[in-house]
């Protein structure tokens, strides 16, 4: 590592002798910018729960059919694809607070036209708002987290991230368990708006205050995030603005990096991993489930776990390891997930035949229902791949080299 690449990798704002900070508010405003991350996690999990339950009404009550079912699940990422582009103009120009602050409006929107929604349309329309919301959410939230945090608690709080997310996500299946599909929605506008709340008496990050010359509003904003401002060392920051050109790319060090860290992107989103999230009932459903909340609900619980396990002991197994194990888990359990959908074709067509509960306790009285822990352990497996795939990916593209353009904005 070259001494630039020091300097490059040294906090903004650090104390001398390596002496860490004591005050807990950093924590409060973690966990404040951390309510967007979960609010994202809820947003993906409410299809879920919500779309068996517009299938199942009945008219003049608002119903989905297969189609308008299938838009409802997948319209988020339409949003969440607009909100990440919004998210990269808003956190450099608007600041990471004021972004934060901003991506809470679509949150409240979209559930609150879902909640009040009269047609098809109207549930679109609100899912595409959340799904902006959560582009940004999905941005700025680790942005903010990253560069609120000194040195010895930054991994600790950028491990919350992905883990709120699964959270909102378990969340969502939770309450779907008990609450109809209004009330659900009415639900999700609950941590947005708390965010929106706490983030108004969080200051700005003294890192993004220092890039804009405001040394008097970055030493206040440190002094209430880490307790002392005296004392500290102020680096410059103009190496914290270097400009890109496209001719960057072909140096092997820019390039060969950039493409492995999209390619590991893309193919695990093609894995089917937010398939699963979107209409988890509904997959369960199809499987002839009787309890498809229970079902979903217990994957939501897989997700988290092993979503924790795997940020513990990702440093210590490496990320190849657990990328490489996760690829072997997920192609496992999606080809035990279609034998289970092939030995149950000529089944009754209904979702009551299988109930969870009974696989448990007493001695299987068909086929379907005996072979109903295959269908949820396969699952559980998929998922928990998938959640280790994910957590290492994340932490995978700070693998970068430090001189890559792109290592800044991924890696802040």
């Amino acid at each position: 590592m070259t001494p630039g690449d020091q300097e490059e990798t040294q906090p903004l704002l650090r104390p001398p002798g390596g002496s860490a900070p004591r005050s807990r508010r950093v924590f409060l405003a973690a966990f404040a910018a951390a309510l967007g991350p979960l609010s994202f996690g809820f947003a993906l999990g409410y299809s879920s729960p919500a779309i068996p339950s517009l299938r199942r009404a009945a008219p003049p009550a608002l119903r989905l059919d297969d189609a308008a079912a299938s838009w409802f699940g997948a319209i988020v990422t339409l949003g969440a694809a607009a909100g990440g582009v919004l998210g990269g103009w808003l956190v450099d120009r608007a600041g990471r607070k004021l972004s934060l602050l901003l991506c809470a409006g679509p949150f409240v929107a979209g559930f609150t036209v879902i909640t009040a929604a009269q047609n098809v349309w109207m549930l679109l329309g609100g899912r595409l708002l959340t799904g902006l919301a959560c582009g940004i959410a999905s941005l700025v939230a680790p942005v903010y987290i990253s560069e609120i945090a000194y040195p010895e608690v930054r991994g600790l709080l950028g491990s919350c991230v992905q883990l709120m997310v699964v959270i909102g996500i378990l969340l969502a299946y939770l309450a779907g368990w008990v609450l109809k599909w209004r009330w659900l929605a009415v639900l999700g506008c609950v941590p947005p708006s708390f965010m929106l709340l706490l983030m108004c008496c969080m200051p700005e990050t003294p890192r993004y205050l220092l890039t804009q010359h405001k040394r008097q509003e970055a030493v206040a904003a440190m002094q209430f995030l880490w307790g002392s401002e005296q004392g500290w060392e102020e680096p410059p920051v103009g190496a914290e603005h270097q400009g890109f050109h496209l001719a960057q790319l072909r140096r092997p060090g820019v390039y060969k990096p950039f493409i492995i860290g999209i390619s590991l992107m893309a193919f695990q989103q093609l894995s089917g991993i937010n398939a699963v999230m979107f209409y988890a009932e509904t997959i369960f459903e199809e499987a002839k489930f009787k309890d498809s909340s229970l079902a979903s609900v217990i994957v939501g619980i897989i997700q988290v776990l092993f979503t924790a396990v795997a940020a513990l002991v990702m440093d210590r197994a490496g990320r190849r390891l657990l990328l490489a194990l996760s690829g072997v888990v997920m192609v496992f359990s999606t080809s035990a997930f279609g034998t289970y959908f092939k030995l149950t074709q000529g089944g009754p067509s209904n979702s009551s035949h299988v109930d969870l509960l009974a696989a448990i306790s007493m001695e299987p009285a068909g086929g379907g229902v005996g072979l109903a822990w295959l269908a949820v352990g396969s699952m559980c497996l998929f998922i928990a791949g998938g959640a280790q795939a994910l957590r290492c990916l994340l932490a995978g593209l700070c693998l970068l080299h430090l001189q890559c353009p792109f290592h800044s904005g991924l890696c802040p």
